[in-house]
């Protein structure tokens, strides 16, 4: 279950400097994905980042501009980042190509974790960073595995603004603009740097499309870690107004921080877009005060204050 070596065979993709392949056996299935590790210490933590649908795991290695990639950012402020292609993308996608439900997939996500564990420093543990259905992912298996340190999502909600069925019905130009927003968000080459990253969605996955709203309701008061949300600025596939943002944080009821924030001069896809350098450092500025806290705690630091909260945070 816990085997993981450094893919071989020549890829198509294009990686950034000091981002290498990666599969990982896990519970039967080889799970492909990138990997940056800091060049010249241990890491403080292990970030695990998660895709949305439609995707894989080099969306969070963008190669249109050199600054959009969180491989090789987190990795120079001193963390591992795995970006892993969820199942029935990338590698395993040969072996379950209808996909598997958001049960099925946390399960495998906790499998990786530890295989990945087994074979490699992780540092104080593991933080999670997560997009649109791979936020969907991250929260599942946050409410279902104990000891992960903080999670970060972007581009997910727990209300559509369109409904799944309406969905079906969207002309292809129509889908395309809520995925991406103007095209000015994005530096020149992006589209054709994304042809590489962009993979069918399992059936499977998008039979659990309506099912999200009521599977949040129900996970959500397990999420027992901190949590911070992201919505761009142009964010169409969710309802994120104040009062929407409002119902959701008050489901959220173990999480000890919770905090949703807004990210300007961004569509969905904001790890892609030009505000993707922005969006990350703020995410790796949460996740070094989660640090901080937990390492307060442990040595018995009264927190100050107020402190780690901000806007929809309790």
């Amino acid at each position: 279950m816990s085997v993981s070596r450094t893919d071989r065979k020549t890829s198509s993709q294009t990686h950034s400097a000091g981002v290498r392949p990666l599969l990982l056996d896990v519970a039967g299935l080889t799970l492909s994905g990138l990997l940056a590790e800091p060049p010249d210490r241990p890491p403080r933590a292990t970030i695990v980042a998660v895709h949305g649908g439609g995707m894989r795991a080099g969306y969070f290695d963008g190669q249109a501009d050199a600054d959009l990639s969180l491989l090789t950012l987190g990795a120079r402020l001193g963390f591992t980042v795995l970006a892993l292609d969820r199942p029935g993308y990338g590698r395993s996608a040969a072996q379950v190509p209808e996909g598997l439900t958001l049960d099925e997939q946390s399960a495998v996500l906790s499998g990786a974790l530890d295989a990945f564990a087994h074979r490699h420093t992780v540092g104080r543990g593991f933080l999670l960073l997560a997009h649109s259905y791979g936020g969907k992912l991250a929260l599942t298996t946050v409410a279902r595995t104990p000891g992960l340190l903080a999670l970060d999502a972007s581009g997910v909600g727990h209300r559509y603004g369109i409904e799944p069925a309406e969905r079906q019905r969207l002309r292809r130009h129509l889908e395309w603009e809520r995925n991406w927003g103007p095209l000015g968000l994005y530096p020149s080459g992006t589209f054709r740097a994304a042809e590489s990253l962009v993979a069918p969605i399992p059936a499977r996955e998008a039979a659990e499309v309506a099912l999200w709203p009521t599977m949040f309701d129900e996970l959500a008061p397990r999420v027992d870690i901190p949590l911070r949300l992201t919505f761009a600025e142009h964010e169409a596939w969710w309802l994120h107004e104040e009062p929407d943002v409002a119902d959701l944080t008050s489901r959220l009821t173990t999480a000890p921080v919770v905090r949703v924030e807004r990210q300007p001069g961004a569509g969905h896809n904001i790890s892609l877009g030009r505000a993707a350098r922005s969006y990350h450092l703020r995410a790796l500025a949460f996740f070094e005060e989660c640090l901080q806290s937990a390492e307060d705690d442990s040595a018995g630091v009264r927190p100050r204050s107020g402190n780690m909260t901000n806007g929809g945070a309790r």
